[in-house]
């Protein structure tokens, strides 16, 4: 664990914005399960990804009121960023959206080494559970390559 305070709360603000990221991003990923490819084993696999981040937060050594404490979206840097490409379909917003959400919880793990080894334990697994999931949803997609 950080020893200073002031690298605590950055350590906070980077698993505060990617626990928010990756359940987000799961978010759209389940809409398009749900109402583009109708599949609720997919929807509810995805749903379930979700819920488990949040189980797996709440149930880690953090504390919960200071990881609230160190968001401060109006003096972050990254909120200006570039939106990136327009997207040209359910499966490229999918796939985006797919990846943003491994990007997060890579670094989750990465961060709770740092707080609670074992919610990066299961932030990992959490991660190749993804994998497998993204892997389900893209052979749904009509044609492999529909992009």
């Amino acid at each position: 664990m950080p020893s200073d305070d002031r690298a605590l709360t950055d350590v906070y603000k980077v698993l505060d914005a990617n626990l928010n990221r990756s359940k987000e991003g799961l978010r759209v990923c389940e809409d398009i399960a749900r109402f583009h490819l109708k599949s609720a084993d997919l929807t509810k696999k995805l749903a379930r990804l979700r819920h488990r981040i949040t189980t797996i937060n709440k149930a880690s050594s953090i504390d919960q009121q200071r990881l609230f404490g160190a968001r401060a979206t109006r003096l972050d840097r990254g909120k200006t960023l570039s939106l990136g490409p327009k997207r040209r379909s359910f499966k490229n917003v999918f796939l985006a959206n797919a990846q943003r959400v491994k990007e997060a919880l890579r670094v989750l793990e990465e961060f709770f080494k740092l707080i609670d080894f074992t919610a990066s334990k299961k932030i990992q697994k959490l991660r190749f559970d993804l994998y497998a999931i993204e892997k389900q949803t893209i052979e749904r997609f009509p044609g492999l390559l529909n992009n």
